[in-house]
């Protein structure tokens, strides 16, 4: 094993010294192009260590959030799949928690507020945090307050200072993205109400190992949790963890319930006991369970780039559909160019016009792929492929076919 001592554990500050994943050198997944950027662009170690004390999965600060964040080009609101999601959830948590006009919603990484809509919509109370600036702009269109502020124990005790504490505090898909999480969870204890909840929603590593599902890793991404890792977490900043639901988003999340640990009014549910039993059965708290990873993601690796020669060979046209960061890592990782496929397609107007990183496929509008008729779809945002093969039914007019990458790959008339 390669051993590097100068990385530390961001939970548990430990030397980081065994690799879980190295994926090469490729661009940041979401550093999109323009025309006169190709052959520009940089490279960055995608290597991934596990942590042998407390089996926290992690990349190093290679990258700062501030370079990432800056400018981000991924908007919420343009997955159907994802909006449904946001409206069920705040359904759910009015009726459960009797939230109402007098309740304030805090929301860390509301992105263009597509979550936050539905609250507004009953008029009660929020407030985005958001540090992409072009991001946040357009939450600020749409009527959603938002702070335009990375969320960490200074900004949380800014926000105190003001009033502006949370009765729900939010964060969906953000804690791996941080990079000093013991000051983000302790931001998140300072804003809570004592009576506050706390729910937030990750990707869980569970699904990452069984479901082959290595292309969510990418530099925007830090960490990897277990449930009982970011029980952990919680609980060394004095909140617990008094239910948790495993949901389909992402390729298999978990959404977790979290409350001060002084705070007496919540019991604490039988599913944390059941997800953690779960844990153990899958041998998540055992090392070795982690080491074997690496031969997954080169066998599919193997897989798609016989998928891409045999096409070439036959002279079938592939492109892709969507521009997700996933994709980005499933695509130079696997070494692909425009050789093997035309272009992509993407939904968002921010994305179409520029190009992948790394495999400079261009973005293209969804409208074209009625034009050039295409013989293979790989459906790179994978976690959304129902909607995605629902929209585009009419390929099989023409004999078309999509490919699914991940968990295997898959063809499917």
């Amino acid at each position: 094993m390669n051993e590097i001592i100068n990385y530390q554990c961001r939970f548990c500050n430990s030397g980081l010294e065994h690799i879980f994943l190295d994926l090469g050198k490729i661009p940041s997944s979401n550093s999109f192009l323009k025309k006169e950027d190709l052959g520009k662009e940089k490279t960055y170690p995608l290597c991934v260590y596990i942590c042998k004390k407390c089996l926290l999965v992690q990349i190093p600060e290679i990258r700062t959030p501030d370079e990432l964040f800056s400018n981000y080009a991924y908007f919420s609101s343009f997955s159907d799949t994802w909006l449904n999601h946001a409206k069920e959830y705040v359904k759910m948590m009015i009726k459960r928690f009797h939230l109402n006009k007098t309740s304030h919603i805090v929301e860390i990484a509301s992105n263009d507020g597509y979550l936050l809509k539905n609250f507004v919509e009953l008029d009660i109370p929020v407030l985005g945090i958001e540090p992409a600036s072009n991001v946040a702009r357009d939450a600020i269109k749409k009527g959603i307050p938002t702070l335009e502020k990375f969320f960490n124990i200074d900004t949380a005790e800014k926000l105190k200072k003001k009033n502006q504490e949370a009765d729900v505090l939010i964060g969906n898909n953000v804690l791996a993205h941080v990079p000093d999480m013991n000051n983000f969870v302790e931001g998140m204890k300072i804003l809570l109400k004592p009576n506050g909840i706390i729910t937030m929603e990750f990707p869980h590593i569970l699904q990452l190992l069984t479901q082959n599902q290595f292309d969510t890793i990418y530099h925007e991404h830090f960490s990897y949790f277990s449930f009982f890792i970011i029980q952990k977490i919680f609980f060394s900043h004095r909140l617990t963890i008094f239910d948790v639901e495993e949901i389909s988003t992402h390729g298999g999340s978990l959404r977790i319930f979290v409350k001060h640990s002084e705070n007496k009014t919540h019991k604490i549910n039988d599913s944390v006991e059941k997800l953690l039993k779960k844990e153990k059965e899958f041998k998540l708290y055992d090392y070795s369970t982690y080491l074997d990873f690496s031969k997954k993601a080169e066998n599919i690796k193997k897989k798609f780039n016989s998928f891409l020669e045999k096409a070439h060979v036959e002279r079938r046209s592939v492109i892709c559909y969507g521009a997700p960061a996933k994709g980005n890592t499933l695509l130079n990782y696997c070494g692909i160019n425009s050789e093997h496929i035309e272009y992509t397609v993407d939904l968002s107007p921010h994305k179409q016009g520029l190009f992948l990183p790394g495999t400079h496929l261009p973005i293209k509008s969804p409208s074209i792929i009625k034009e050039t008729k295409p013989d293979y779809i790989i459906i790179l945002p994978w976690n959304i492929k129902d909607e995605i093969m629902g929209q585009l039914s009419y390929i099989r007019e023409w004999k078309g076919k999509f490919v699914i990458p991940i968990p295997e790959v898959k063809i499917i008339s």
